[in-house]
């Protein structure tokens, strides 16, 4: 990003980053949200200052990947049962409508875990969706670690999940570090949860346009056009609604 600043602190149409992510979150209905932050967290916390009552902040102290800042908040979950999300802060193209069609698949089939997963053209760098003989869910593999043949598949995993939140950290406790990278990967819980008999759905619910997540100066201006292009679309939509 050519910043020190932490990359979810950046603006993108009037707002930060992770702030378009806490909103999806708030308006699918979720309560108490968990942001595991590391570098930039004092930057973080101003983004929601005096707008932060149902967050609670947690610090990842070293960068061991997403299976381990996903275990970071397990001590602020202590006492919940229940289902939690799992996204990452940098996707702020995530729609309340997606959380939603994941949730209604997770519990309706009563899942240990569900993943929300798009079709897109250009699969590079995103972890692949493998799935058995039947369509059903087999593994993600990360693309560094997928052959040829896995390389080729464009359904992807953009890092959009539901877990009962019993069994995702009795997963993370059991959960190896990757041999190539050394980090922890939550990936690996969904073929873990499989692998014990328990349930994981797949809902193919992401609109390709919304896997875009911000890396790059470039990519900024990408995603805020789309987030202007939906505020102007949305701003149609009522002022049609209401010449009714």
């Amino acid at each position: 990003m050519n910043s020190d600043r932490a990359k979810v602190a950046h603006e993108v149409a009037g707002r930060a980053i992770v702030w378009w992510v806490v909103d999806a979150c708030r308006r699918a209905g979720a309560g108490k949200i968990v942001l595991v932050v590391g570098h930039g967290a004092g930057e973080v916390r101003e983004v929601f200052a005096g707008e932060d009552d149902d967050l609670i902040y947690v610090e990842q102290r070293e960068q061991r990947g997403t299976g381990h800042a996903t275990r970071c908040a397990e001590g602020a979950l202590a006492g919940f049962a229940g289902d939690v999300l799992v996204l990452a802060g940098d996707g702020p193209l995530i729609r309340p409508s997606t959380i939603e069609a994941m949730l209604r698949t997770h519990r309706a089939t009563r899942a240990a875990a569900t993943l929300a997963t798009s079709i897109i053209d250009d699969p590079t760098g995103y972890g692949r969706i493998v799935r058995d003989a039947a369509g059903r869910f087999a593994a993600i593999v990360e693309h560094r670690n997928a052959t040829p043949a896995q390389r080729a598949i464009r359904e992807v995993y953009p890092s959009y999940a539901c877990f009962d939140v019993g069994r995702l950290f009795a997963m993370l406790r059991e959960l190896k570090p990757d041999a190539l990278s050394g980090e922890f990967y939550l990936t690996e819980v969904f073929a873990m949860l499989r692998a014990r008999g328990e349930a994981v759905e797949i809902v193919d619910a992401v609109p390709p346009d919304d896997v875009l997540s911000i890396n790059t100066p470039q990519e900024l201006a990408q995603v805020e056009a789309i987030l202007i292009g939906r505020r102007s679309a949305g701003a149609s939509a009522a002022g049609a609604g209401g010449r009714r």
